[in-house]
């Protein structure tokens, strides 16, 4: 007795007839069309077995209606981009919305790599130092003037030099006495800190910070031998060549504050007049 072999789903006879494997269970092609096949996006027809389905994120076309949805020119073997549930051919697409380089001013097609930088767009090729019109790729650039520069040609064009170690400063900097500098070179003449960012003063044109300038340079109050910096508004007494931070010049004995008050002196102190009366 012959062996059957049916159609899995509507299990009609298969011998003699055109079939399909799914899984492994064979299928006559109207059920196998029925239950799988794909419809068209095109034309909304069944994509038959007899015919070659196009798919492209998870939508099938046949082979006839794979086009550009504006020039309608065949897609098949073709490079194309979507926009909106539309296909177009790389022409079409770069007429509607491909940006366009800023160098050649020609579109940037698909698929091509592009340069961009705050908002302008430029063919790779076309992304050059306008110094030494080499392609500036990934590398760092510095624009100056709406010019790009690869940075060995902005340092030997256009940077400032440093006036401290004569190399050129490429980013942020300090400006001291009209001069330029690193922010690393521009530190204080004593313990060599860095001083960007920092309070500071000056003597002999040196910049110092302000703990090494009241060691150097500040005098010393009288009354508690700390530096009076006389910097950032600070006041304080000066008297025969001696001199007290506001808060210090108080009478020797009783504490009282004698700034704008009389006073007395007593060798090297100072008295308010209830406590000098009996000198």
């Amino acid at each position: 007795m012959t062996e059957r072999f049916d159609c899995y789903h509507c299990e009609g006879s298969l011998f003699g007839r055109k079939y399909v494997l799914r899984e492994e269970q064979p299928y006559c092609v109207a059920c196998f069309e029925d239950l799988f096949a794909s419809t068209c996006e095109e034309c909304g027809k069944l994509i038959g077995c007899d015919c070659k389905d196009l798919s492209y994120k998870d939508r099938h076309w046949h082979e006839a209606c794979f086009h550009c949805s504006r020039c309608r020119g065949s897609l098949v073997d073709k490079p194309f981009a979507a926009r909106e549930d539309q296909l177009l051919c790389t022409d079409c697409y770069s007429q509607e919305y491909s940006s366009r380089c800023q160098e050649c001013k020609k579109a940037i097609m698909p698929g091509t790599r592009k340069m961009e930088y705050r908002g302008s767009s430029w063919h790779e090729t076309c992304f050059v130092c306008h110094g030494c019109q080499l392609p500036i790729g990934t590398k760092s650039f510095i624009p100056k003037d709406g010019q790009n520069f690869c940075v060995p040609c902005y340092e030997e064009q256009h940077a400032l030099q440093c006036v401290q170690c004569q190399k050129p400063i490429t980013s942020g900097g300090v400006t001291y006495r009209e001069q330029p500098w690193h922010k690393e070179c521009f530190v204080c003449a004593a313990c060599k800190k860095p001083l960007s960012g920092q309070r500071f003063t000056s003597r002999d044109e040196f910049a110092y910070c302000l703990g090494c300038f009241c060691d150097l340079y500040a005098k010393k109050c009288a009354g508690c031998a700390n530096p009076i910096s006389g910097l950032g508004g600070t006041k304080y007494i000066s008297f025969e060549e001696r001199q007290w931070h506001n808060d210090c010049f108080n009478c020797k004995k009783c504490s009282l504050s004698l700034v704008g008050r009389g006073f007395l002196t007593e060798r090297d102190d100072i008295l308010c007049p209830d406590c000098g009366k009996d000198i």
